[in-house]
């Protein structure tokens, strides 16, 4: 993690080798759009409506004065290094500072899928979480057909701790998901 200073403010900028992690800005409230009103991913959320143009706008502005304590949630986008193109969003949500645990989740936009950002992305968001943060615990919900997320959380040290059985109904089924926790020692 370094320091970066625009103009008269100063940021964490979380760096890898292909992506880095920033806040939220108001020139992302067309991207945010189109990634939460993706029907297709509605199935790993709890979406079960559009959002407007304009939530999206008071999202971000609620983002950007409120910390991760009085919102218990932070959002961050996923940039390329080499071209600054967000590839996707990392989110810390139920942030609890009494019991220093929270939850993660991930989505990276479909064109950018598999090439090794959504590790490099969550390994820099566990970094800050328990670094920063001063977090025991984080935990995640993944669908049990989600293979490929799973592959992910458990190749990070993520653990499955529980089953919610028939926990999510889509195309006409009822779907297991998995609770997975990364816990410090």
């Amino acid at each position: 993690m370094k320091w970066v200073k625009i103009g008269n403010y100063i940021f964490v900028k979380m760096k890898g080798k292909k992506v880095f992690l920033r806040a939220v800005e108001m020139t992302d409230v067309n991207m945010l759009y189109a990634i939460e009103n993706d029907v297709e991913d509605w199935r790993y959320s709890d979406n079960v409506k559009p959002f407007s143009h304009f939530a999206m706008e008071q999202y971000v502005i609620e983002a950007a004065t409120q910390d991760i304590c009085t919102s218990k949630q932070l959002r961050l986008m996923i940039c390329e290094n080499n071209s600054d193109k967000v590839v996707g969003v990392i989110d810390l949500f139920d942030f609890n500072p009494l019991y220093k645990r929270a939850g993660l989740g991930i989505l990276i936009i479909k064109d950018y899928r598999r090439k090794g950002y959504a590790h490099e992305a969550l390994q820099l968001m566990i970094s800050y979480a328990f670094k920063k943060l001063q977090l025991k615990q984080l935990y995640c919900n993944i669908a049990a057909d989600n293979t490929i997320s799973l592959s992910l959380f458990k190749k990070i040290g993520f653990q499955q701790t529980g089953v919610f059985k028939s926990w999510r109904y889509h195309d006409n089924v009822w779907k297991d998901e998995l609770f997975l926790q990364l816990i410090t020692i």
